[in-house]
């Protein structure tokens, strides 16, 4: 029997929107977000040119370095295609949808996101990677890969037997807390703090040194400005960092006591996730700790973003099986 075409094509999309999620990680966390000064192309190309004018580098302010360049488009080209894919996902889902269980919410939800977020890319670019686009366009990216899951979820589990509404406030609180902690690393990375605090436990020595919150959480800045390698003063990076740390010692006490739960009620599909939640963290608080220890080695630091998509992942098909079937799909 042939695959089910919508599953099919629903898996493809959630595994390249994971994809482009660690892709514009790896090309934030190896400095290349402005490897190609305009957008969408690449100095005026739509593939990286081998070489480019000296005028156009001047007009530019950045000369073209091939490695960094490349980083982007590729991170571009994903990114395109999942726009594609997901424009397919919604004319299917409007052609289809008189029939039973076909809701247009989710599919049209997911294009306006992607339309949104295209423009975040560019504007990631042309404000010269300013914290609080680059912070916006990570979410976009998690929110995107979470709404796509929630439908293959609908596919491929949309009737479970049984369902935990008593899990809901702990996964939907583990979710908050998660999405803060995100955002908490995304605005770490995006001010290049992650090293402001080259200890650990402790900051600079000290177990609480001195701290500029204000500064550090700000999100005007001046126009024009150029935020690659950061711009902020040290105390302000520090205040980042321990408020990353703190965010993370929260997730850690409750995204863990939300595993614990769904392994002492759930049943035997569930209890996995319940491990697989409780691993996840593990890892994660780990890969957390071995940044800083480590100075941040670039295959760390991606996969400390790949764990924490992971970990909204699971934290989705959880919340998938503490609601009543069908939330998002009109019923017959």
């Amino acid at each position: 029997m042939a695959p089910d075409f919508p599953a099919w094509i629903t898996r493809l999309a959630v595994a390249l929107a994971f994809t482009v999620v660690v892709l514009g990680a790896y090309v934030r966390l190896s400095h290349a977000g402005l490897g190609c000064p305009d957008w969408p192309g690449c100095y005026g190309e739509m593939i990286v040119p081998e070489q480019v004018a000296p005028h156009v580098e001047t007009q530019h302010q950045r000369p073209l370095e091939h490695g960094k360049a490349w980083k982007e488009m590729v991170h571009r080209y994903a990114a395109g295609t999942l726009g594609l894919l997901i424009a397919f996902l919604a004319v299917r889902s409007w052609k289809n949808r008189k029939q039973p269980g076909v809701s247009m919410v989710l599919p049209v939800l997911l294009v306006a996101l992607v339309v949104f977020q295209a423009a975040l890319g560019m504007w990631t670019v042309t404000l010269l990677l300013r914290p609080v686009i680059v912070v916006a366009h990570l979410l976009g990216g998690m929110t995107i890969l979470a709404l796509l899951f929630w439908m293959l979820v609908e596919h491929i589990g949309g009737d479970y037997r049984s369902r935990h509404p008593a899990w809901f406030p702990w996964v939907t609180a583990a979710l908050v807390m998660l999405a803060i902690q995100i955002t908490l690393g995304g605005w770490t990375s995006a001010n290049y703090a992650a090293l402001a605090c080259p200890d650990f436990p402790t900051c600079l020595g000290q177990w609480w040194p001195p701290l500029d919150f204000a500064g550090g959480f700000t999100l005007r800045h001046q126009p024009g400005m150029d935020y690659e390698g950061g711009i902020l003063a040290g105390d302000a990076r520090a205040a980042i960092h321990v408020a990353h740390r703190l965010g993370a010692l929260f997730s850690f006490l409750l995204i863990g006591a939300t595993a614990l739960r769904v392994l002492r009620d759930g049943d035997k599909p569930a209890g996995t996730l319940g491990f697989l939640l409780l691993g996840a963290l593990i890892v994660q608080l780990a890969l957390g700790i071995s940044n800083v220890l480590l100075r941040l080695p670039l295959p760390v630091a991606v996969a400390h973003n790949a764990v924490a998509a992971l970990l909204l992942l699971i934290l989705v098909a959880l919340l998938h099986r503490s609601l009543p079937p069908g939330v998002f799909r009109r019923q017959a």
